[in-house]
C-alpha cells in the first residue's frame, strides 16, 4: 500500500503498512515528494521493496506535513446535504469553492494555534477527505481525472466562524489563519484507495464522534470537483482539493482534534 509522507528534517519518504524508507532509497531520482507525485498519477512509483534501506516504523519518525510546499488549496463548502441543513443553509447547486494560502498549512499533531480573542473567539474544526493532483492538467472531462490524481489524504480545516459570520464575503480571512489547515500524515495513492464511495469521514472532537457522512452523499464527488476546477484554472502537481466535510465542531484551547476517513488514515492535532 504505497504511501508518500516527509520527515520535519525534510526527507522525503515512501512507505506501506510495515513502515517507511528513505524515498531516494528506492529511486534515486526521487528527490521530494512532489517529484513522486506525477509517477503516483500514472501508477508507477516504487515500492519499499524496491529500496536499498531498511523501513522504519512510523511510530519512530518525527512526520510533517507530506507536501513541503503545496500548490493551489481549494475547499469546498456545503458539499454534504445534512451540514448544509445543520447550519440552515440551502445547499448548493454547483461547487461552493474558496481558496486557502499555502502558510495556512501545519503538519500532523499541529498544533493549532488559535488567534487572539480579540480577533475571533470562535473558531471551528472539521474533517475532510483531500484530493492531491499529481500531473499539469486542465480542461479534464470525468473519465480523465484518475489519470492526475496522485492520491488523497485526511486534512483538518479550521474557521473563524464570528468573522465569517459577519459577512460572507470574509470568508478568506476567516479560513486563511496560519496552522487553519493540518494535513494527514501521509499521502495514499490512488490505486490503493478503492471505491471512493465506500469512504466514511468523520470528525472527532476529544474522542468523541461529532459528525460523519459518507462520500457517496456528496453533492459533487472528488472526481467531479478535479474536472469542475480544471475548467477554471491549470491544475499542477501538488494542488490539493478538500472535498468538504460532515460537520464541524468548536475547538477551545486543551481540545484534541481528529480527521478520520476510512480506507485512506487520520491525522489528529491538540488546539492550543
Amino acid at each position: 500500500m504505497p504511501r508518500l509522507a516527509r520527515t520535519t528534517d525534510g526527507t522525503p519518504l515512501l512507505g506501506d503498512e510495515e513502515g517507511f524508507v528513505p524515498l531516494s532509497s528506492a529511486d534515486p531520482s526521487l528527490t521530494s515528494v512532489k517529484d513522486a507525485l506525477p509517477r503516483a498519477a500514472s501508477g508507477d512509483l516504487p515500492t519499499p521493496d524496491d529500496a536499498v534501506a531498511q523501513r522504519t516504523s512510523a511510530a519512530e519518525l518525527s512526520i510533517a506535513a507530506p507536501l513541503e510546499r503545496p500548490g493551489k488549496l481549494w475547499g469546498i463548502g456545503l458539499n454534504y446535504a445534512d451540514h448544509a441543513a445543520d447550519l440552515d443553509e440551502d445547499r448548493p447547486t454547483e461547487p461552493a469553492s474558496f481558496m486557502k494560502p499555502a502558510s495556512s498549512v501545519t503538519g500532523p499533531d499541529g498544533p493549532i494555534r488559535l488567534p487572539p480573542t480579540d480577533i475571533t473567539d470562535h473558531v471551528t474544526a472539521e474533517a475532510e477527505l483531500a484530493v492531491v493532483i499529481g500531473r499539469t492538467c486542465s480542461n479534464l472531462a470525468e473519465n480523465e481525472v484518475d489519470d492526475v490524481i496522485a492520491g488523497y489524504l485526511p486534512v483538518i480545516d479550521m474557521t473563524a466562524e464570528d468573522i465569517l459570520n459577519r459577512n460572507p464575503r470574509f470568508l478568506t480571512r476567516a479560513k486563511s489563519f496560519d496552522t487553519f489547515l493540518v494535513f494527514g500524515p501521509s499521502l495514499l495513492t490512488s490505486d490503493e484507495v478503492g471505491l471512493l464511495d465506500d469512504l466514511t469521514v468523520r470528525t472527532i472532537h476529544n474522542d468523541e464522534v461529532v459528525a460523519e457522512n459518507g462520500v457517496r452523499n456528496m453533492m459533487t464527488p472528488p472526481r467531479e470537483l478535479v474536472s469542475f476546477h480544471s475548467k477554471v484554472m491549470t491544475l499542477e502537481p501538488g494542488d490539493v482539493i478538500s472535498t468538504g466535510t460532515p460537520g464541524a465542531v468548536h475547538i477551545t484551547p486543551d481540545d484534541e482534534v481528529r480527521a478520520e476517513v476510512d480506507g485512506v488514515g487520520s491525522v489528529v492535532a491538540d488546539v492550543v
